[in-house]
């Protein structure tokens, strides 16, 4: 179902996106980096945090790290990563393919500053070995994101 809700969105939202699949696992930054033939900082990675009693998606550079100062000053809280069981549940996506896109419910959705040293990242596309390629810009206007500055190289 993931990797379907996800093309699903794209014909509503971005027909012009292609939903790229491939043979071997793309589930980590390195794997997919590997499938994909890019660096690791192209690689958009999608974190699933609780917020209050709310779903977060952070949206970061590959090669980026989440400074814990930094998301406490943006957010008001500690970041709290949330177990791969509620994830799937909250996204429909499962870890290795969690991403903006075609999501379960509802989701705050922010990218994270690194991304912006791309011209193009590539997001999961809702399964442990597919991806979208998109520009940054484009990635955050598609899902309403916010942009915010919680990462750290």
């Amino acid at each position: 179902m993931s990797i379907d809700s996800v093309r699903a969105f794209f014909q509503q939202h971005a027909p012009e996106v292609e939903v790229i699949e491939h043979a071997q696992s793309t589930a980590t930054v390195a794997m997919a980096a590997q499938a994909l033939g890019v660096t690791p900082g192209q690689i958009a990675k999608t974190l699933a945090l609780g917020l209050d009693d709310a779903l977060l998606l952070l949206v970061m550079a590959g090669d980026a790290r989440l400074d814990n100062q930094k998301f406490k000053a943006a957010f008001g809280t500690k970041p709290r990563m949330l177990p791969p069981e509620q994830t799937l549940a909250l996204t429909g996506h499962p870890v290795g393919g969690v991403c903006p896109f075609g999501l379960a419910g509802p989701a705050r959705i922010c990218c994270d500053v690194s991304l912006q040293a791309h011209a193009l990242v590539y997001p999961a596309a809702g399964s442990p070995n597919s991806a979208v390629c998109l520009a940054p810009t484009r990635l955050a206007e598609l899902v309403q994101a916010q942009w915010v500055d919680v990462g750290k190289a």
